[in-house]
């Protein structure tokens, strides 16, 4: 699918160890400060407001390398008082209601995190949606699921974002589900006729729809002509949408809720294979460009 970001920063993995992929679009301004196999640190300012520090991360799944990545994220700042968001994944289970299935909890696993934690005046943003980030996609017995990907926040930054909440997506074409933070909270959904899509932005026939649209000079005088073109280009926008994404755009947003219903629950054999049906489908449906877009009910989200 295509995203549309004007900006990407790459850190390769070293073997199959590491490596992460980064985007952003020409609202955010954002500037690398460091980076290695298993973090990418970052300032960042949103169109144009305070700007804060962002380190992505994917930390090592690897005992013997977890305290020398924690330690090292440790130096990446040194003032307690900053606006510091940490997000990705920790590869860290940090308690029992983290986990399903599988062997038990161990807190020693978690130690090197706390510390990390402890020094560096961090905390956990709430998270809503499902109780679990990832899972080895297993049925009964063999199923393991945990938390493992989370967002951290300074008391600063806290201030300057005091409604923000990561949101725990559906899991489609990963064992990872997405999560996002929305600076500004869940807004209340708002039932509206109509809402501009981002898929169509991909689309030759709506910018020339829009232009053709907007370069129209039916009107005889200026009073009441940008209302005119504006309703008249909503009017034009809902129809084509309908004829060309409708019943497809349905279809995938049935999916994507059928997904979520198992992902916020434990499988069984006949669900897990469900599951992969309809992510198979849905995958089909996006590589034709039919699957319309999804959206969160939020704003301000990154990734």
């Amino acid at each position: 699918m295509k995203m549309k970001m004007e900006n990407a920063f790459y850190v390769e993995p070293v073997g199959i160890a590491g490596g992460i992929a980064l985007w952003w679009n020409h609202e955010v301004k954002l500037l690398v400060l460091h980076y290695d196999k298993n973090f990418i640190d970052t300032v960042i300012s949103v169109n144009g407001e305070a700007e804060w520090f962002e380190t992505f991360i994917y930390a090592p799944p690897y005992e013997d390398e977890k305290q020398d990545f924690w330690e090292r994220l440790g130096t990446l700042r040194n003032d307690m008082n900053v606006k510091w968001c940490i997000m990705g994944d920790t590869n860290i289970v940090t308690s029992p209601n983290e986990k399903y299935g599988g062997s038990p909890f161990d807190h020693n696993n978690a130690k090197w995190y706390h510390e990390f934690l402890k020094r560096s005046y961090l905390m956990e943003i709430q998270s809503k949606g499902g109780a679990y980030t990832w899972s080895n996609q297993r049925s009964e017995e063999d199923e393991i699921c945990e938390k493992l990907d989370k967002v951290l926040s300074s008391l600063e930054l806290s201030f300057l974002f005091p409604r923000a909440i990561a949101v725990i997506d559906v899991a489609i074409a990963s064992d990872h589900a997405p999560i996002v933070l929305l600076t500004n909270g869940v807004m209340r959904k708002v039932t509206n006729d109509f809402k501009f899509e981002s898929r169509w932005i991909i689309e030759d026939e709506c910018s020339n729809l829009v232009e053709e649209e907007w370069t129209c000079t039916k009107e005889r005088n200026l009073r009441g002509t940008f209302r005119v073109k504006l309703r008249r280009t909503k009017v034009k926008l809902g129809k084509w949408n309908r004829e060309k994404f409708g019943k497809n755009k349905v279809s995938a947003n049935d999916i994507v809720s059928k997904i979520k219903d198992f992902q916020d629950g434990p499988l069984h054999s006949e669900n897990a294979e469900k599951l992969r049906g309809l992510k198979a489908e849905l995958s089909k449906l996006w590589e034709s460009g039919l699957g319309g877009s999804l959206c969160s009910d939020g704003e301000d989200g990154i990734l």
